[in-house]
């Protein structure tokens, strides 16, 4: 080879190398150029270099952005703590990778993925600052459009469950937690069986089979919240599958429908209360038209009986007759509410006399602990029949702790708003006196509290109630206006409150009137209108051993027919309401028109309302419950006399 060859081979030797250097290196800044933003600048932030998709995303030219600032792209978004601790890392050498949101020159936003490295000098002091970007615009968006939707679901009211295939918690959302009471931090990862279906935490399975036959399913089940206390749930459960259609993840959106159903269940109960209570009435009616003319004919006898021994069993005759006469207005009471004499009433002096003979009466291992508020107001109500209901509670009290306990009354003030008013169809929105009963007894079932109020249903052995007393104190309770609370768990006891509305004008004064003993008669002439004829022969034997005179009818018909031929001597009318033919009411308005100062007396085992106002409208005001004795017919009729 010549010198020329050589020296020519020698001298282009480097350049390939270099050249492929060199395209090697452009080819890295074009790959980069495409890829990511890239920013140089001194160690005390001017810009010194910027590749051409910087420009293109902060819309700025070259020449603006060489020389100028590093804070030109500042959006003010991030605090200067966040801008502090990125400016103390790569000063001290180290690399500083974050999420900036810059503002480009047109004021428009962008995100960027941050990498910042320094360049640092012999000494180790940073000299320049390389900052590689990748723009996260859209997933930013995204991961805002997600925060968005999550912070939507925590403020539904549902809980929003999201479990895997294994029923292991995903998500929780703040309904969640505020339903079951679990915080987020302690549901996650847990087995939903477990946490809320403690009772039967099989139920998953349930589930798992109802929804690989459908990707939906609704059902309604107890859960048990963190405290332990139950709540009743409609559960909407939803599979979801991935993009090849596969099981995912399941999806669980649970309404709290507690106060639902107990609304549901007074309101049913109310129904069937009503049902009963009309066929009570009706059995009530038929009963008191028995007895009547029993305990008159006991007492018509007891006058004229001189034997020791028929007298003997004629008082055990009126005993047990009595005796189903007060039944009987039970099941009134029961069936219809007896109205009595309404006063104003202070609670907290009713109680507190009751709590007194109730104390002497229970047994020794019954303690008693009551608290009545000093500021209770009044209410308008029948004392007697508020101390029958009084009286009917503490007794279940005592049953309820056959081996001693602690009887606990509480009387105050409450207040029933809108929200409270939606738990018990029975309660109106307003001001009440609340009486509370609790025992530590071994308390009901659910099963037991919904029939508690049933006519006749009783929990105690055969002979130990009749099953009236709590009937008969939710009819005289709402005859008042009221309503009843339960609450009650096996093995930890029952509490009964009352609620009585507040008497707004309230004086605190009661009147009594005085009985007069009642006059025999004067050989009046009385007209007994009944389709009963016992009550007829009766009522005609007992008035007429007292000086007065009687004539009969077996309905209105007849009534009126009866009073036309005599109207010039009848004295008074006495009428059943409830007759074939022509009832009561319509005979009474015939007659006022044919006489309308004639006294007229109306006897019924069971008025309806329509009935009464009916007899009133037409003036009568004198009525006598079946059945009723001769002493009680009597004193009425010296009252209708007296009125004439």
């Amino acid at each position: 080879m010549s010198e020329q060859s050589a020296a020519s081979t020698s001298g282009s030797g480097p350049v390939p190398a270099d050249r492929d250097a060199l395209k090697e290196l452009s080819d890295l800044r074009y790959a980069l150029d495409e890829s990511a933003i890239v920013a140089i600048t001194d160690q005390t932030g001017k810009i010194t270099f910027v590749n051409d998709k910087f420009c293109r995303i902060s819309k700025y030219s070259r020449e603006e952005l060489i020389g100028e600032d590093h804070r030109i792209l500042n959006s003010s978004y991030h605090s200067k703590e966040f801008i502090r601790n990125i400016w103390t890392t790569i000063a001290s050498g180290k690399v500083w990778r974050g999420e900036l949101r810059n503002r480009a020159k047109d004021g428009s936003l962008y995100w960027v993925d941050t990498t910042i490295v320094p360049f640092l000098d012999d000494k180790g002091k940073p000299i320049q600052y390389i900052a590689i970007r990748y723009e996260i615009t859209e997933r930013k968006a995204a991961e805002e459009r997600i925060r968005q939707q999550a912070s939507l679901l925590d403020k539904a009211q549902d809980a929003i469950v999201v479990c895997d295939l294994k029923f292991h918690v995903l998500y929780w959302n703040k309904g969640a937690e505020r339903m079951y009471g679990w915080p987020l931090s302690e549901a996650l990862g847990k087995n939903l069986g477990s946490l809320i279906l403690q009772d039967n935490p099989d139920r998953v399975h349930e589930i798992r089979d109802a929804l690989e036959h459908a990707n939906e399913w609704t059902t309604e089940y107890i859960h048990t919240k963190r405290d332990g206390s139950r709540i009743t749930v409609q559960a909407r459960w939803t599979l979801v599958r991935d993009e090849r259609g596969k099981p995912d993840y399941f999806l669980a959106i649970n309404t709290d429908i507690s106060e639902r159903r107990r609304a549901e269940e007074h309101l049913l109960r109310a129904q069937r209360m009503e049902s009963i209570g009309t066929l009570a009435g009706g059995i009530a009616h038929d009963l008191n038209n028995i007895l009547s003319p029993i305990l008159m004919a006991v007492e018509m006898l007891e006058l004229k009986n001189r034997d020791e021994d028929i007298g003997k069993w004629l008082d055990v005759i009126r005993k047990c007759s009595e005796r189903g006469a007060n039944l009987i207005k039970q099941v009134l009471t029961f069936a219809r509410g007896m109205e009595g004499k309404r006063i104003t009433v202070q609670p907290k002096y009713l109680v507190k006399d009751i709590i007194k003979v109730i104390a002497e009466t229970l047994p020794k291992s019954i303690a008693v602990d009551y608290k009545i508020s000093p500021d209770t107001g009044a209410i308008s109500a029948d004392p007697t029949q508020i101390q029958q209901v009084l009286m009917n509670l503490f007794v279940n009290a005592r049953d309820a702790m056959p081996d001693g306990g602690t009887l606990s009354v509480a009387v105050s003030n409450a207040t029933i708003d809108e929200t409270a008013a939606r738990g018990n169809p029975e309660a109106e929105i307003g001001d009440y006196v609340v009486i509370s009963v609790s025992d530590t007894g071994h308390g009901m079932s659910p099963h037991v509290v919904s029939r508690i109020f049933d006519p006749f249903f009783t929990t105690k052995e055969v002979g130990k109630g009749t099953g009236l007393g709590l009937s008969t104190t939710l009819s005289i309770v709402k005859s008042h206006g009221g309503f009843v609370n339960v609450y009650s768990e096996p093995g930890r006891g029952s509490r009964f409150s009352v609620y009585f509305p507040l008497d707004e004008v309230a004086d605190g004064k009661e009147t009594a009137e005085s009985a007069e003993r009642s006059p025999i008669g004067n050989g009046e002439l009385i007209l007994i209108v009944d389709d009963e004829e016992h009550i007829r022969e009766t009522a005609a034997a007992a008035l007429e051993s007292f000086g007065y005179k009687a004539i009969t009818a077996s309905n209105g018909v007849e009534g009126l027919a009866s009073f036309a031929e005599n109207m010039e001597s009848v004295s008074v009318v006495l009428t059943d309401i409830s007759m074939p033919k022509m009832d009561g009411p319509s005979m009474i308005k015939t007659l006022k028109k044919l006489s309308p100062g004639i006294p007229i007396i109306a006897m019924s085992g069971l008025m309806s309302a329509e009935q009464k106002a009916a007899i009133e409208s037409q003036g009568v005001r004198l009525n006598i419950i079946k059945p009723f004795t001769a002493q009680n017919l009597l004193t009425t009729m010296a009252q209708a006399l007296k009125s004439k």
